[in-house]
Order: structure tokens, then C-alpha cells, then sequence
């Protein structure tokens, strides 16, 4: 993506963002992040390089490995993280394999919780919970270990982007099965092109970072996403 490019998008979201006005509700009851015109942003978004037509032709991927190589910046995303749960009673940061592995043991430690990794099947030894779910052109699924959360603890879950939300929703009811209270998903990137496939229902998405994105709430639990 080019600087000017950036630029203008960057714009347009700030402006957005400005004209939000964040809510004083309790956290299980959040349905804005208080973000608006913190100056990191800008710094995280020109941190990550677009790769046009990988893996695929078509697909324009978001790579976040540029980011993990400016410590400061990497240091700047993990706090935004930490700042929000800080104080909110998060128990266990669950993150999603590969890259909500990258981000979620940072968080968990910063605030005083326990990291659960989400895994891709035959990856876990000993018992395991399965949860699996469609996607575009077949299925996929995640596991965690039995008795890594107890029942009531609540939970972050990680990753790095949300596209349709199909792996969130996924990872929302395999914690949910075990007895979790999934208090919110957080990603890195949002992307505005796949919004429409959300459901208003009752689940918090906080997306900080606005590369082209939006701010989206209130993932549906039991949806199907592709």
C-alpha cells in the first residue's frame, strides 16, 4: 500500500474515530473501544505490508511480520492490548494458532492471566475438546486442552486479523463448552469488506488497529461465517 494511500485511509478513520463518543459501561457490557486518536496507530498501521495475490491469487494479505521486527512498535500493539484489559478480571488470554500465539502469551503476562493455546487438530498430547467449523471450501478445527479453563473464568480471546469471524465464532463456543465467560475478542486487524457477514447478538469485537478498517461489535455466537 502505497504512503499516499495510507494517508488518505488513515484520514478517513481518524475523522471517523473522532466522532465516536466512547461509553462509561461496565466491560462485559462495552460496546465501544476507546481508541480514537492515539497517536501509536499510525505507527502500528505503516508497520504492516499488504502482499497482493498471497496465497492466492486474489487475496491481498496483511502481514504482521514487518511489525515484530520495530521491538518499539510490537511493544506499542501489545500495550494498546494491555491497557484495555488490564483491571477487567481476564483470567486466561486464549489465542488462536498461528499468529494469536504471537501476541497472547505478551498479554496474558502483562495483566496476570494464563495463556490457552487453540490449536489445529492433532497438534495437543493428552484429552482434548474439538470444536469444528466451516469455511469457504470445507472445514477446520480447533482444539484445546480438558482443564485448561475453569468453568466461570473469564476469557480473551486473540488473534492477529478477523475477516468473516468464522474462527472467532469457532473459538468462542470451544471455551464456552469448557464453562468459559468469553468477555471479548481482540484482533489486530478488522477488514471492512467481510462486516456485512457479522451478526448483532450479544458478543464485543475490539479491532483497534484501522488500517481501511472499521469498528465492529457484537460478533453472533452461534452464526455460521465462511
Amino acid at each position: 500500500m502505497g504512503e499516499e494511500a495510507k494517508a488518505a485511509a488513515w484520514a478517513e478513520i481518524t475523522a471517523a474515530d473522532a466522532a465516536a463518543v466512547p461509553k462509561p459501561t461496565p466491560p462485559a457490557e462495552a460496546v465501544t473501544v476507546a481508541v480514537a486518536v492515539d497517536p501509536r496507530l499510525q505507527g502500528i498501521t505503516d508497520a504492516i505490508r499488504v502482499v497482493p495475490h498471497f496465497p492466492k491469487q486474489g487475496i491481498m494479505f496483511n502481514d504482521i511480520t514487518p511489525l515484530l521486527l520495530r521491538p518499539g512498535v510490537f511493544k506499542d500493539a501489545v500495550d494498546i492490548f494491555v491497557e484495555r484489559y488490564r483491571g477487567m478480571g481476564i483470567a486466561a488470554v486464549a489465542g488462536i494458532e498461528a499468529r494469536g500465539f504471537i501476541f497472547g502469551p505478551a498479554i496474558a503476562l502483562a495483566i496476570g492471566a494464563k495463556f490457552i493455546p487453540l490449536r489445529k487438530p492433532k497438534k495437543l498430547p493428552g484429552e482434548v475438546i474439538s470444536e469444528t467449523y466451516v469455511l469457504e471450501y470445507g472445514t477446520d478445527c480447533l482444539q484445546m486442552h480438558v482443564g485448561a479453563i475453569e468453568p466461570g473464568e473469564r476469557v480473551l480471546i486473540v488473534d492477529d486479523l478477523v475477516a468473516t469471524g468464522g474462527t472467532l465464532c469457532a473459538a468462542i463456543r470451544l471455551l464456552e463448552r469448557a464453562g468459559a465467560d468469553v468477555v471479548e475478542c481482540a484482533c489486530l486487524i478488522g477488514l471492512p469488506k467481510f462486516k456485512d457477514f457479522f451478526k448483532l447478538n450479544g458478543m464485543h469485537m475490539a479491532s483497534f488497529l484501522k488500517i481501511a478498517s472499521e469498528r465492529w461489535t457484537d460478533i453472533d455466537k452461534s452464526a455460521v461465517h465462511y
